[in-house]
C-alpha cells in the first residue's frame, strides 16, 4: 500500500495538450503540464521524431533520455507529411483547445490556421531566435557569453556548460505561458498565440542576473573565475585523502565560523581590511585562498565535514551522479518514486519538485511511440 500523502484532483485535470516536439524545452513543459494533471499527448511523426533514439540509452538502445522526459503522457505515431495526417493532428488540437511545438515553419499547425478551427486556442512555438533563424541551446549558449567566462581562470577559450540550462529555462517559461494562458481563457474566453524564442530565454536572464547590465551601466565585463563566486567569497578546497570541497561564506557569521575552524582569524585580520564586506572579501580571495587552503589539505575528508557541519558555513562535498543515485537525496527522498518504466527497467524517477500539502506527484511511465493511436482519436473526437 502506497503511504505517500495524495494530493487529490491535480489543477490542470481536465485540460487536454497536444505536443508536437523534439529534444529538451517542449518535451520538459509536455511533461511538467502532464504532472500538473494535464492530460498531454505527444504526437510523433512515423518513426520518432529526431530525439527518439537520443542517448543515454541502454543496453537494448532504448532511449533513457526520451522517457525521461515523456512521463505521464499518451503517445500517438502520424504520418503528418499526408494530408489525412495532417488534417487528424488538426482535429485533435483543436478538441484539445492546447497545443505547444518547437516545430516552426508548418503551415497547417501554424496559429493563422488552428485559430480558425478554435478561436479561443491556445498555440504555443518555442523557437530559435527572435528573429526566425535556427540556435540550439549549445549555439545560443555560445553567442550569450557564458563560455567566456566559464571555466578556470588561467583557461584560454570557451568552455561550453554541461547542462542545457538554457532548454531547461525555456521549457519553465513555456509551462508559465500555458499557465497564465489557461487562465486569460478562464477569464475571457480569448485565446493566444504564444511565441517563446530560446535565444531570448538566455539574453533576458543574462540580462536579469546582471551579467550584460553591469556591461551597460559599469563598461566592463564579467571576468573568468574558475570556482570562484563573484562579489563574494566562496571556491574549492581539496582535503588531504583527495576529496574536493564547495566552501561558501556568504555573511559575517559565515566568514568568522571558516577562520575559526581552519585557525586563520589574527591571519585574516592581518589583512588590514574590513572583511565583514562581502566585496572585500571577493576582491581580497586570493590572500584568503592561501590562508584557508592549508587546512584543508592538511585535514582528512571526514574531519573536514565534521568540522563544517558544526559550523554555520556553506559547504558540500564534491560527488558525481552516481554517488547522487545511490545517496539519500535520492533514496530517501519523497520527489522520486520507483517507477517501472517498459523498455527501460525499474528505477527511481522523480515527480514535481514542488510538494503540495506535504505531497509529491508521483510520476507515471513514458508512453510507447504511438501508443494510443487505436483509442485517442476515439476519446477526443468520437471517431
Amino acid at each position: 500500500m502506497n503511504s505517500r500523502p495524495s494530493l487529490g484532483r491535480l489543477p490542470l485535470a481536465g485540460v487536454r495538450i497536444v505536443e508536437i516536439s523534439s529534444f529538451v524545452a517542449v518535451p520538459l513543459a509536455g511533461m511538467t503540464l502532464a504532472q500538473l494533471g494535464a492530460e498531454v499527448v505527444r504526437i510523433d511523426p512515423l518513426g520518432g521524431a529526431a530525439d527518439y533514439h537520443r542517448w543515454p540509452v541502454n543496453d537494448a538502445g532504448e532511449s533513457i533520455y526520451w522517457a525521461g522526459l515523456n512521463k505521464g503522457k499518451r503517445s500517438m505515431e502520424v504520418d503528418m507529411r499526408s494530408a489525412e495526417g495532417q488534417a487528424l493532428v488538426q482535429r485533435l488540437i483543436a478538441a484539445a483547445g492546447v497545443f505547444i511545438t518547437n516545430v516552426s515553419g508548418r503551415q497547417w499547425h501554424s496559429y493563422s490556421e488552428l485559430s480558425a478551427l478554435r478561436p479561443d486556442l491556445i498555440h504555443l512555438e518555442v523557437a530559435g531566435r527572435g528573429d526566425g533563424s535556427t540556435g540550439v541551446d549549445y549555439t545560443v549558449n555560445a553567442a550569450t557569453g557564458f563560455p567566456l567566462v566559464t571555466g578556470p581562470s588561467d583557461h584560454v577559450g570557451p568552455v561550453n556548460h554541461v547542462m542545457p540550462a538554457w532548454d531547461v529555462s525555456c521549457g519553465l517559461y513555456a509551462v508559465v505561458s500555458v499557465l497564465a494562458a489557461l487562465r486569460r481563457r478562464d477569464a475571457s474566453g480569448e485565446g493566444s498565440a504564444i511565441r517563446l524564442p530560446l535565444d531570448d530565454v538566455a539574453l533576458a536572464t543574462a540580462a536579469n542576473l546582471g551579467f550584460l547590465t553591469e556591461v551597460m551601466v559599469n563598461g566592463v565585463q564579467r571576468p573568468r573565475l574558475g570556482n570562484a563566486i563573484f562579489g563574494q567569497y566562496g571556491r574549492d578546497f581539496t582535503s588531504s585523502d583527495g576529496v574536493s570541497f564547495m566552501v561558501v561564506a556568504l555573511t559575517p557569521r559565515h566568514f568568522r565560523d571558516l577562520c575559526e575552524l581552519t585557525g586563520t582569524t589574527d591571519s585574516a585580520a592581518a589583512i588590514g581590511v574590513d572583511l565583514t564586506d562581502e566585496g572585500i572579501r571577493y576582491e581580497h580571495r586570493a590572500e584568503l585562498d592561501e590562508l584557508f587552503a592549508p587546512w584543508f589539505a592538511a585535514n582528512t575528508s571526514s574531519a573536514i565535514s565534521a568540522a563544517l557541519a558544526a559550523s554555520s558555513v556553506l559547504w558540500e562535498r564534491y560527488q558525481d551522479f552516481a554517488e547522487v543515485a545511490k545517496s539519500p537525496r535520492v533514496e530517501g527522498n519523497p520527489l522520486f518514486s520507483a517507477l517501472d518504466q517498459p523498455r527501460i527497467g525499474s528505477y527511481l524517477a522523480p515527480g514535481l519538485p514542488m510538494s503540495v500539502d506535504g505531497a509529491h506527484t508521483v510520476p507515471a511511465a513514458a508512453p510507447a511511440l504511438g501508443q494510443d493511436n487505436d483509442t485517442l482519436p476515439a476519446e477526443w473526437l468520437g471517431a
